[in-house]
């Protein structure tokens, strides 16, 4: 089995068994969520292995998939490395190849992969040159750093760490600092505390 079709497969018996997915989070996290409470719309597969061969790459080198590729690896020094495996910048859609097959076509219509494209498109040009300036500027910030569009705002992520998460309206942009209140040097007070405010993006600022 492909790791497209195997990914499919979990993600089909997920939504089948929302309910059991539910309680076990609930069980092994001592948690109370309710079913109403989760996007669904937002899961992932991820298959991760010491490496991945061209093949596994290319067949999951679709922009609009729910699947990640993780590459680990340890080293004798106890080092570990984790590298996300990249989608090309020119990744097509993996919707026309679902319509005759039912289970990726049942999939696909309940998952929603997000792009660039997806919030930038609802932006004005200014908003969207801006959005690239505070884009360029992160991602030199540090090396790797990966771009995650997800429902609400863009994440900028580093290994399991979100820095920063930026939601594009039409006409402005909202920018996540994900520092906890307190710890922020802000001395020209540009940032707005809103740990007591309901918002999209990680941290406090």
């Amino acid at each position: 089995m492909s790791v497209v079709d195997q990914g499919f497969t979990y993600l089909s018996l997920m939504l089948e068994n929302k309910a059991d997915f539910i309680i076990e989070y609930n069980e092994s996290l001592r948690q109370n969520l309710k079913r109403e409470d989760a996007d669904w719309s937002q899961t992932r597969v991820a298959f991760v292995s010491t490496s991945f061969t061209e093949n596994q790459i290319q067949a999951t080198n679709f922009k609009d998939i729910a699947i990640e590729l993780w590459e680990v690896k340890q080293y004798e020094n106890d080092t570990i490395i984790i590298n996300a495996i990249k989608k090309s910048s020119a990744s097509e859609s993996i919707k026309p190849l679902t319509k005759n097959k039912e289970i990726l076509k049942t999939v696909t219509e309940e998952i929603k992969v997000y792009t660039e494209r997806d919030h930038v498109g609802k932006a004005t040009d200014i908003i969207d040159e801006l959005y690239e300036k505070f884009k360029s500027a992160i991602t030199n910030l540090e090396d790797d750093i990966l771009i995650i569009p997800k429902k609400q705002y863009i994440a900028f992520n580093k290994g399991k760490k979100n820095y920063y998460g930026i939601t594009i309206l039409k006409n402005s942009l909202k920018i996540f600092i994900n520092l906890k209140g307190g710890e922020l040097d802000d001395p020209k007070q540009l940032a707005k505390d809103v740990s007591k405010i309901g918002h999209w993006g990680n941290g406090d600022y």
